[in-house]
């Protein structure tokens, strides 16, 4: 299952990924794929060190830039159902891939490992002028649609604040948005948006409210699709504490317990 986790900057989705991964983890084998080009702090919550760009695999972005250049469009499938006109569909071959890649195919030296937890980035904006973050879009929807998971696989996929990856196109390779809302105005407006967005791509949109306070959580489910929350985190200190000190976050919580749960079953049904 591929599960990306969206919301405004600020609201909480580097949390809800880390603790989400390290819940799922005991059951699971869990991917974590970073690609929020700006956010430097996630493999610190996981209690990791900070993995290698996965662009550099192919060369930099200079290196795949050029790569884009010259691959060819998608226009060969896997396997031989594509020469042997037998009618049916393969896996399209990718433009960037030589081969598809399940979790133990991964290059060991653009993961970082502890236990059933890897960790990848697909590209952090480095130096000033180095231009925009599009090839990293690229590269991200390229790598969800080479890799095969097996039926413990998880993959959750930190986004960017905001909703340019689905202007990239990136949202229709994932099974489920998991949405987190902060009490703010501008996340409770935004969650709107994300529901919108998830219809047009036919992918499922489910809320996780952040940041919950009693005297709030009325107010905050009425303002989205209360039939869509799957999990409600309440203000936590110590989260916050652990987030500005940039320590690994080691608090388990029950509400991250039972989405865990919620999404590992909904995992097994997929397959």
């Amino acid at each position: 299952m591929r599960i990306a986790v969206c919301g405004k900057g600020g609201s909480g989705k580097s949390t809800v990924s880390a603790l989400l991964a390290k819940q799922m983890a005991k059951t699971k084998n869990v991917l974590v794929l970073d690609i929020d080009e700006s956010n430097y702090g996630l493999h610190s919550q996981l209690g990791m060190a900070a993995p290698r760009d996965l662009m550099e695999y192919f060369g930099g972005k200079k290196g795949f830039k050029e790569k884009q250049k010259l691959a060819p469009r998608k226009t060969q499938f896997w396997g031989l159902a594509a020469e042997n006109n037998t009618g049916q569909q393969g896996q399209p071959q990718s433009r960037f891939f030589e081969n598809r890649w399940s979790f133990s195919d991964l290059p060991s030296e653009f993961v970082e490992e502890k236990g059933n937890l890897r960790l990848m980035a697909v590209g952090k904006i480095h130096d000033y002028g180095e231009g925009c973050a599009c090839p990293m879009g690229v590269l991200t929807r390229e790598f969800l649609e080479n890799l095969d998971l097996g039926k413990d696989d998880i993959v959750i996929v930190d986004t960017e604040a905001g909703t340019e990856h689905f202007g990239r196109g990136v949202d229709k390779d994932f099974d489920l948005i998991l949405v987190v809302v902060d009490p703010s105005y501008e996340s409770l407006k935004l969650s709107k948006k994300f529901d919108e967005f998830g219809s047009q791509c036919g992918c499922r949109v489910y809320f996780v409210l952040n940041k919950v306070e009693p005297d709030i959580r009325e107010e905050m489910l009425g303002s989205v699709n209360c039939v869509n929350v799957v999990a409600e985190i309440p203000a936590k200190r110590e989260l916050f504490k652990a987030s500005l000190k940039g320590e690994e976050l080691a608090l388990e919580l029950e509400e991250i317990a039972k989405l865990a749960e919620l999404l590992g079953k909904a995992s097994s049904l997929t397959h």
